[in-house]
C-alpha cells in the first residue's frame, strides 16, 4: 500500500482549505450544508487507467481532511460531452480527468475554473503549464504528454541523430533502402498533425500565440514562410523526390519501416510496439527542412477543475496538494506510462532512450491548439497538403487554404 505519510505536510493547508467548505458539490453530495467538515465531498470523474492512482491520493485526503472523495469511471471517450452537459445542471463531478484540447470548448461553455498552482508551476515541464493555459489563465492541473518523434533505425543509418532533412535524406538513400524516409500522410487524406514540425521548421504555425503561449485566431500560415514549406512540400512528392507519398497510410508507414524498408519515419510513441523487427531503435527531434527548429504538437492530459463546483478551496487543495506532488505524479505515470508532465519525474524515466529521444521532441514542441476554431482547420489544411504532395501548383493552392481558413475562423 502507498505511504500516506508523505502527504502528512500537506495536512495542515488542506485542513484550513476545509474548514471554509460547506454545501454539497453537485447532486450527489451528502453534505446538509451545516459547516461540518466531515460532510464535504469532492466527486471526480476519470476513466479506468487513472482510477487506480487518483485513488491514493483521494485516500490521503479523505484520512487528512475528514472529507470523503467519490470516484466515478467513465469512459474516456464520454468525459468531454458528459462534463459539458452535466456540468450546468449541477450534477457534474468537481474535477474531470481531460486532454488539453477539450480546453477551447469547455471555456466556451463555461464548465471549467482557472487554478493556482503557485511555486508548484516550477515543478512542471513548461509546454505543458502552456498547453493548459487559455487567454493567460491556467485551467487545470497537467500530468503528461506525448508528442512524435525522429524514429530511426540504427542498425541501417547508424544511431546519430540527423540535424536536418538534407542530413536525413542523405544518410537514407545511402542505406540502399527502398525509400530513404516514410512518413504517414494517412493516405489521400493528408496529415498536417504529423508533417507539422517540418511546417513549424519554416516558421508557419497553424495559429500564432501570443506572450502567454495562449493561441489566438491569427492565422499564421500565410506569407512567404507558409509559401516556401509549400514549395518544399510540392518539391518532396509525386511530381518531385517521392519521398513524400499519398499512397502511405498509418499501417503501411509502420511496415515500411519495420521491415527496413525506410530506415527514418516520424512517429508518436504508441507506435513503437508496431517494430518488432527493429532491434536497434533510436528517437530524437524532428529535423529541420526549413532553417527553424522543428515544433511538433503537443498533447497534454491533466485535470480540470468545474466551474460550478460548490467546495472550489477544496477542489483547488486537492488538485494542487495531492496530485500536484511527485508521489502522486509517479503514480498517474505507473497507471498510464506517458511521458510526465513533472519534470524531475520527466528526467527520471528518461534514463530509458526511446522515452528521452520522445521527451526532447516535445521540449521543442508545442500545444495542439486548444482553441475551438482550430476545427475549422483540419479538413481545409490536409486537402491542400495533400493536393500538392500529388502535384497541384504548391503556392496558389496554399494560398487559397489559407484564405479558407481565415474565413472559417471569422465565421
Amino acid at each position: 500500500m502507498r505511504k500516506q505519510i508523505a502527504f502528512g505536510a500537506l495536512a495542515l493547508t488542506a485542513a484550513v482549505v476545509l474548514a471554509g467548505c460547506s454545501g454539497s458539490t453537485n447532486d450527489d453530495s451528502s453534505s446538509d450544508g451545516s459547516g461540518d467538515s466531515s460532510s464535504a465531498e469532492l466527486v471526480i470523474w476519470t476513466d479506468e487507467e487513472r482510477q487506480g492512482a487518483v485513488k491514493d491520493a483521494a485516500k490521503a485526503f479523505e484520512d487528512e481532511t475528514g472529507a470523503t472523495v467519490k470516484i466515478v469511471k467513465k469512459n474516456f471517450e464520454d468525459l468531454r460531452n458528459d462534463f459539458i452537459a452535466q456540468v450546468p445542471t449541477g450534477k457534474g463531478p468537481d474535477i474531470t480527468v481531460g486532454a488539453h484540447d477539450w480546453l477551447g470548448a469547455l471555456v466556451a461553455a463555461g464548465v471549467v475554473d482557472t487554478i493556482d498552482l503557485g511555486d508548484k508551476a516550477s515543478e512542471f515541464e513548461p509546454v505543458a503549464l502552456e498547453a493548459m493555459t487559455y487567454d493567460g489563465q491556467l485551467y487545470a492541473l497537467p500530468y503528461s504528454l506525448e508528442t512524435i518523434a525522429l524514429v530511426q533505425n540504427a542498425d541501417l543509418v547508424g544511431s546519430e541523430a540527423p540535424a536536418t532533412w538534407d542530413e536525413m535524406i542523405q544518410k537514407g538513400l545511402a542505406a540502399g533502402t527502398e525509400r530513404p524516409f516514410v512518413i504517414n500522410t494517412n493516405g489521400e487524406t493528408g496529415d498536417g498533425y504529423t508533417m507539422y514540425g517540418f511546417q513549424t521548421s519554416f516558421g508557419a504555425p497553424v495559429f500564432v500565440q501570443d506572450a502567454s503561449g495562449s493561441y489566438t485566431t491569427e492565422v499564421g500560415m500565410g506569407g512567404a514562410a507558409g509559401e516556401a514549406f509549400a514549395q518544399w512540400l510540392g518539391a518532396n512528392g509525386t511530381s518531385g523526390t517521392g519521398y513524400i507519398s499519398t499512397t502511405v497510410d498509418y499501417d503501411i508507414n509502420n511496415e515500411l519501416f519495420n521491415t527496413g524498408k525506410a530506415p527514418y519515419t516520424i512517429q508518436g510513441p504508441w507506435a513503437i510496439s508496431a517494430y518488432p523487427d527493429v532491434k536497434n531503435i533510436v528517437v530524437s527531434p524532428i529535423p529541420s527542412a526549413g532553417g527553424q527548429p522543428a515544433a511538433p504538437f503537443v498533447g497534454v492530459q491533466g485535470f480540470y477543475l468545474s466551474s460550478q463546483s460548490k467546495n472550489k478551496l477544496l477542489a483547488q487543495s486537492f488538485l494542487v496538494d495531492y496530485l500536484g506532488t511527485e508521489e502522486a505524479q509517479r503514480a498517474l505515470y505507473e497507471a498510464d506510462p506517458r511521458i510526465p508532465a513533472w519534470s524531475t519525474l520527466a528526467t527520471e524515466v528518461a534514463s530509458d532512450p526511446i522515452i528521452a529521444g520522445f521527451l526532447a521532441s516535445a521540449q521543442n514542441g508545442v500545444p495542439m491548439p486548444s482553441i475551438p476554431e482550430m476545427g475549422s482547420v483540419w479538413d481545409l489544411w490536409n486537402a491542400a497538403q495533400s493536393q500538392i504532395i500529388n502535384g497541384a501548383d504548391p503556392v496558389p493552392t496554399w494560398n487559397k487554404m489559407v484564405t479558407d481558413v481565415e474565413a472559417a475562423v471569422k465565421g
